[in-house]
């Protein structure tokens, strides 16, 4: 980066940001446009380290890059973080000393992935909190050593992945997660079950019930013990830690940005901020939603979606953004969307389009919540949408429900056909 000043600062260097910036450039051909990233690498297409890159033999390493520089002109500062942002003179600063000023800012950080206390000595790199491109490279040249043990921590989207993505290569997987059933928090329990009994006959050994609270690193080429909450001990080779992320936004919460407790920016429609010169796209906005109310949201599609929506008002489009974004995963095969919110603890109806041999192949799952107790009419929250296929109308026919408002309970099922 050689410039001290930019018409367009995107602060991180993720998918937020480089949707940003081809989003400015759809509006401004002109403007000058920095990146600032914590991490060393370009922006990456990050779902992929988790994904294709160990399912896809056909998707290559070098297909991560979304190459932002070369398509936007944009210049990039990586692995660079930024500790300050001054609203009254547009200026960030970064942790080695660097200040940037700035016509508009973008705060994209996203975050850091939450740690184990694991401790580790001798820096062997065997306890990886899963996020980065570095991440993917150390955990992919571990994996090449022989059949190592591999504990995969975590019951979210990116610690089930991971755990069905390594069963790809020659490792023994070990899956340990806090709750009674695998993803049982947000899945219908026939669902969850079926999900449990994937992981089993691929060979991953699940861990119910319980939680990695500490462990050490016993030498420079392991093993690791890992202290379980159940009291129980579990060594092995290689920990991978897929529990979320902690907010990167403290520099802005103490500039004087309005912002929720858990760090998100609050934004407008526009995703504006409270300071007229700044917005906030993708993890780090607590936004308003059209159809779902208020809300932040961690998922790639919002990360493209406002991201491209925050450089286009920043460009002068004077746009809302109202897209209402979905979530996806794959497990060994089975792909699933959602829409909304996949919360067990609501009443979930099922539409079950599988067929006689295999009702479970494809479901419809709808969360609601009645207007009142016995009442036939209830408000949809989520929309789960099970063996669907990439690209089809699902999804927004989802978002047409969802939409809706209040809706007949016994109308949904037919209301949404996944064939």
């Amino acid at each position: 980066m050689t410039r001290d000043h930019y018409d367009y600062l995107l602060l991180g260097g993720g998918m937020a940001s480089d949707a940003a910036a081809r989003g400015i450039r759809e509006i401004d051909a002109e403007g000058t446009i920095g990146i600032v990233g914590r991490e060393p690498t370009e922006p990456v297409t990050r779902p992929a380290l988790s994904k294709k890159l160990w399912t896809d033999p056909d998707f290559s390493f070098e297909q991560v890059w979304t190459g932002t520089a070369e398509d936007t002109g944009a210049e990039l500062l990586l692995g660079e973080t930024v500790v300050g942002l001054d609203t009254a003179r547009r200026t960030v600063r970064t942790a080695s000393g660097q200040e940037i000023g700035y016509g508009k800012a973008l705060v994209a950080t996203s975050g850091t992935p939450a740690s184990l206390d694991v401790d580790d000595p001798h820096g062997s790199g065997r306890v990886i909190p899963f996020r980065s491109v570095r991440d993917y490279e150390t955990l992919r040249g571990l994996t090449a050593q022989g059949s190592p043990h591999v504990a995969v921590v975590g019951g979210s989207y990116i610690a089930t992945e991971l755990a069905a993505g390594l069963t790809e290569t020659d490792a023994r997987v070990t899956l340990v997660f806090t709750q009674d059933t695998l993803l049982g928090q947000m899945l219908p329990a026939d669902l969850a079950q079926r999900v449990e009994s994937l992981f089993r006959e691929h060979g991953v050994e699940l861990v119910r019930g319980t939680e990695a609270t500490g462990g050490e690193v016993r030498g420079p080429d392991g093993p690791v013990r890992l202290t379980l909450s159940s009291d129980d001990e579990l060594e092995v080779d290689v920990v991978v830690a897929g529990l979320g992320i902690s907010l990167e936004t403290g520099f802005a919460v103490e500039a004087g940005l309005e912002a929720v407790d858990d760090g998100g920016i609050v934004v407008d429609a526009h995703l504006r901020s409270s300071d007229p010169a700044v917005w906030a796209a993708g993890d780090v906005a607590h936004y308003p939603d059209p159809v779902l109310g208020t809300r932040r949201v961690e998922h790639v599609d919002h990360a493209t979606s406002s991201g491209r929506s925050a450089g286009r008002d920043m460009a002068g489009a004077d746009e809302p953004y109202t897209h209402t974004p979905f979530y996806y995963s794959v497990l060994f095969g089975v792909r699933y969307e959602a829409v909304g919110m996949l919360d067990a603890s609501l009443e979930i109806v099922e539409d079950r389009q599988g067929g006689a041999e295999d009702p479970l192949e494809q479901v419809v799952a709808y969360y609601v919540e009645r207007e009142a107790d016995g009442a036939d009419t209830a408000r949809v929250h989520g929309v789960l949408l099970w063996g669907v296929e990439e690209g089809t109308g699902a999804t927004d026919a989802a978002r047409e429900v969802l939409a809706a408002g209040p809706v007949d309970v016994g109308k949904l099922p037919g209301r949404i056909r996944l064939d």
